[in-house]
């Protein structure tokens, strides 16, 4: 007995299958790539039925034999003809002569549409050119990109600098509302901020991103930020990445592990507000009290212009250069890039395989560059010296200090031991914690 198996696969649309799909034992398996719908090893296949046929043919779906119903009523009827039984693995195939084409025509034409539908987009996709639908705010369609809008992409970019300079979503939500009239929710502002479009990109496939296809809003820094922040304020309480204070949401006690609340006493008559630190649920057996604000604001300030530079300097850098190896990666691919040009003039490659050889060049670079972007500035031991000088953060705003103190901190902890002065110790986000500075 033998058995044979055809495969047809769409390079653009599916990733090659597996050789071990059948679950049994094939002698021999003819397997075609999309090739403009030419499908030589099919031809090959109902010669050598004609000759000497297998007892059986395995597929896995009907519309791989064919683009149209045609084509594969034909070859349906050639190897009814050659005595040869078919068995589709993905499909129901009823028994009895005819039996799959009156039964699964609509199933046939339905999906031979979808395929021809997807090779449409893979086709744009491939080109750069953007997906159809309307073009995000801030963009109009172009005959093969995007375009900037002037009427609408002054507020999107308004709307990013905002967040860079606060670090708080909701703030520049309300910001956009109060300054152009532009209502929009904040689920909305988070899709803006993580929208590849926005930065050049376009996404083809989940995992798959196309870099530089049209105009940015955001340049690569300020996307890499954006990401920073956004996954610095997921690590906060709820509400607390726009909160007016900049200890808020950073103070827990070290001991009970409660957070600490921003609350303001005020004295009828009396001015100025009063505004203290106090636990949100402490599980201690002895209650902790309250603590002024200014003065954990102070002793925070202290600790970071001691030891954000000591901090700094003990960061673990990349093994062997990490960020010249991946810009090393870039140029490499950039230069296989620049190549396809000659590569397809000669004759080397065809039109179809160098398109799909770029796509692949272009997704694997927008990958490398988002890793590059995501790594640590090199002048970071400057900016640790600039931001170590008290100063700097007296003149500061309290929105603007939050910003900067998120930036570095990800936990103020607490420590108050019996009988003796509270202290704190900060937990940076790239260090372990230091030893820590009593308070005054």
């Amino acid at each position: 007995m033998r058995i044979v198996a055809y495969v047809y696969s769409e390079p653009r649309l599916e990733a090659p299958p597996e050789a071990d799909l059948w679950g049994v034992e094939v002698d021999q398996v003819y397997q075609d790539w999309g090739q403009g719908g030419q499908r030589p090893q099919l031809a090959q296949l109902l010669a050598t039925c004609a000759i000497a046929p297998p007892q059986y043919l395995l597929v896995r779906r009907l519309e791989e034999l064919g683009d149209t119903l045609a084509q594969v009523s034909a070859v349906v009827a050639q190897l009814e003809a050659a005595q040869v039984a078919l068995i589709v693995t993905s499909q129901a195939y009823p028994e009895g002569k005819n039996g799959p084409l009156l039964t699964l025509l609509a199933e046939i034409q339905q999906q031979q549409q979808r395929r021809r539908l997807r090779l449409g987009h893979s086709r744009n996709r491939l080109a750069g050119k953007p997906p159809p639908g309307k073009a995000p705010y801030g963009y109009r369609r172009g005959q093969d990109r995007y375009l900037l809008d002037r009427s609408t992409a002054p507020v999107v970019k308004d709307f990013f600098e905002q967040f860079l300079l606060y670090g708080s979503l909701r703030g520049a939500v309300r910001y956009l509302e109060k300054k152009y009239g532009k209502k929009i929710t904040v689920t909305t502002g988070r899709r803006w901020l993580t929208n590849p479009v926005y930065r050049g990109d376009l996404t083809s496939t989940p995992g798959a991103t196309i870099a530089n296809t049209h105009t940015p809003i955001l340049s690569r820094d300020e996307a890499a930020q954006i990401d920073r922040l956004l996954k610095r304020n997921r690590a906060l309480p709820p509400r607390t990445a726009s909160a007016p204070r900049s200890l808020a949401g950073l103070v827990r006690c070290h001991h009970c592990r409660s957070r600490y609340r921003v609350t303001r006493t005020t004295q009828r008559g009396k001015k100025p507000d009063y505004l203290y630190l106090r636990p949100v649920q402490c599980l201690g057996a002895q209650t902790c009290g309250g603590l002024a604000y200014g003065e954990v604001l102070a002793a925070a300030i202290a600790s970071v212009c001691r030891d954000l530079p000591q901090a700094v300097a003990q960061m673990p850098s990349p093994p062997g250069d990490f960020g010249a190896q991946i810009q090393g990666q870039i140029t490499t691919k950039q230069d296989i890039l620049a190549q396809l040009p000659q590569l397809e003039a000669q004759g080397i490659l065809d039109p179809e395989t160098a398109q799909l050889r770029r796509y692949k060049l272009q997704t694997e670079i927008a990958q490398a560059q988002a890793q590059l972007a995501q790594l640590p500035p090199e002048n970071l031991g400057a900016i640790a010296k600039t931001v170590s000088i008290p100063q700097f953060w007296w003149d500061l705003s309290e929105a603007e200090r939050r910003f900067y103190l998120r930036e570095f901190i990800r936990e103020i902890e607490i420590h108050r031991p019996v009988g003796e002065p509270w202290f704190l110790t900060l937990v940076f986000i790239f260090a372990p914690p230091v030893d820590p500075i009593p308070a005054d």
